[in-house]
């Protein structure tokens, strides 16, 4: 099977097709970043959720896919290819060059923290309270915070973060008609 050719563009060019109304931008990153910051007009469907909601996507147009820096973006443009989709550019640099050249950008009033800031406060927390815990309490305790820095290395060494992807199915990190779905399933 012929590979597809993944497209790049830079943010100038996405800004001139979205202006213009020639393309529909696609965040592919997880609602706490999203709500964090994105760019004006932007669809948020994280990469996990891409091949089942791609229906939701409007093949007649030039699609633009932006995540923080362009790796996730590239895995959605894979994906989309393999569904059929044609046009599909992934935005080289993501919100970080879109935020870098000054463009517009809008953040809900009461985003949560991004989901690194989650797993930094904690991985933090657990190895405080590890350390702690194990001085005072039960000294193999302290293991836990030997387990958490390996952890945190092999999320380097892999870049993945096995915490991070825990703490995006919290209902604070889900989209609103996430939470919403949540609750009357809690019900």
């Amino acid at each position: 099977m012929k590979q597809p050719i993944l497209i790049e563009c830079d943010v100038s060019e996405l800004r001139n097709d979205l202006n213009t109304g020639a393309g529909a931008l696609i965040d592919v990153r997880e609602f706490p970043e999203f709500a964090g910051g994105r760019v004006p007009k932007a669809k948020l469907i994280s990469l996990g959720e891409i091949e089942k909601r791609a229906a939701e996507i409007d093949r007649s147009q030039t699609v633009y896919l932006m995540c923080r820096s362009g790796r996730r973006g590239t895995e959605a443009q894979k994906k989309l290819h393999a569904l059929g989709f044609a046009d599909v550019r992934n935005v080289r640099g993501g919100f970080e060059a879109w935020k870098s050249a000054g463009f517009e950008i809008e953040k809900d009033e009461n985003a949560v923290w991004s989901l690194e800031r989650q797993v930094r406060f904690t991985a933090g927390l657990l190895v405080f309270t590890s350390v702690l815990l194990g001085f005072f309490v039960w000294s193999p305790l302290v293991w836990l915070a030997g387990f958490v820095g390996a952890g945190l290395v092999f999320a380097a060494v892999t870049d993945t973060c096995g915490m991070a992807m825990m703490l995006a199915k919290l209902p604070w990190n889900r989209s609103q008609t996430c939470a919403v779905d949540f609750a009357k399933k809690a019900n």
